[in-house]
């Protein structure tokens, strides 16, 4: 029997959750028992993307909370969309769209699943709207973020299930031509970090922590990611003068937006991203283990169930002397950096294979189609 799920998301913007619907997206076909549509709101990256993979894609039509009669189309669209091809669940992602768009799967008596990506406070807009609804099942990214469900629903059945997260082919990368661009001599040891110029990312625990290994030499630092909101903007300038206050500036590049961070990993030799705010689960990860990288990260959020001693090193992040203390080790240590980063495939294939994940999550939506009633 083949499980119909139709994923409900509003697909205007690009980061973690898209990534993974894309994923979802490219396995039309190859998913066994499983096959999935996607309803967005907006034109955008995403679509583009479920397009390209030929899945069944419906456009609701953009959606501003502040016009309500943009919502109402949407819910409309929606409404027909289920009464055309009824599918056997609805997976809603994100408070937003399950607060716009749950009740509709309600009224079409189509079991409704909501997919937690981030912890809650329960108290937004859109978490408020949310629990009008209240799904058959919540489908959780991370063990860390379903801690937070109950602040939603207290006795909704939750499971597990990680993003799926495919290893990229940079293609063919010179490392000494991409770090002789880059400014790099050819036999440092390249620590990267490649994420959202956001402070909570760890930018400035990451600097601060360069900054107790200044005496140490033979190593550059590669931070790749753009500015693109005004309190981006203002973040990096702050992370340039503090590159600057601590000494390291020259040995700091800071990259801006890059389109080609799996090239990036494949010339790089440590992926740190030490965050100061918990991580909902940390595709970023992910990748950095499917590229061979040791992975340094803090020891909060989804990251400490993604990064184990085999495979990277976890520190606290109110401990900079830490973080410079595990950086020193493995700029000092090649074997511990070859041992480290050996072993990072395999645990990501172990714990987002986009073939597994997709069983997985076909086996948690058939629970709640045999289970609830119509």
């Amino acid at each position: 029997m083949t499980l119909r799920a139709l994923h409900v998301y509003p697909g205007n913007l690009y980061g973690g959750v898209e990534r993974m619907l894309a994923t979802f997206a490219a396995l039309q076909g190859q998913a066994p028992g499983l096959k999935q549509r996607f309803a967005l709101c907006f034109e955008g990256r995403l679509a583009e993307e479920v397009r390209a993979s030929r899945a069944p894609l419906d456009l609701l039509g953009p959606v501003r909370v502040s016009r309500p009669w943009t919502v109402a189309r949407a819910r409309r669209r929606l409404a027909e969309v289920l009464a055309e091809a009824p599918p056997d669940v609805v997976i809603c992602h994100s408070s937003w769209a399950h607060g716009l768009f749950g009740d509709v799967a309600r009224k079409a008596g189509i079991p409704l699943v909501f997919w937690l990506h981030d912890a809650v406070t329960g108290r937004t807009w859109a978490d408020r709207a949310a629990k009008r609804a209240r799904p058959d099942l919540a489908i959780c990214t991370s063990r860390f973020a379903q801690g937070t469900l109950r602040r939603l629903w207290a006795e909704v059945p939750a499971e597990v299930v990680y993003p799926p997260v495919p290893r990229t082919e940079p293609g063919a990368v010179d490392r000494t031509v991409l770090r002789t661009k880059l400014e790099t001599p050819a036999e440092d040891v390249v620590i990267l970090q490649a994420s959202r110029m956001e402070p909570w990312k760890g930018h400035r625990l990451l600097i601060e922590g360069l900054a107790g290994i200044r005496d140490v030499g033979g190593w550059t630092c590669w931070i790749a990611g753009g500015a693109q909101r005004a309190h981006e903007e203002a973040h990096l300038a702050e992370m340039y003068a503090l590159a600057q206050q601590r000494g390291v500036a020259h040995r700091i590049r800071f990259l801006g937006q890059r389109d080609d961070v799996p090239a990036l990993m494949a010339a790089a030799d440590v992926l740190c991203q030490p965050n100061l705010g918990p991580e909902p689960f940390g595709i970023a990860f992910v990748e950095g283990m499917h590229a061979g990288l040791p992975v340094v990260a803090t020891a909060i959020g989804g990251a400490r169930e993604i990064v184990d001693p085999a495979c990277g090193i976890l520190v606290s992040p109110e401990a900079p002397v830490a973080l410079a203390d595990a950086l020193r080790r493995l700029i000092a240590r090649p074997l511990l950096r070859e041992r480290l980063g050996a072993a990072g495939p395999a645990h990501a294939r172990a714990l987002c294979d986009p073939h597994q994940q997709a069983a997985r999550l076909r086996d948690v939506l058939a629970t709640v189609t045999r289970s609830t009633p119509g």
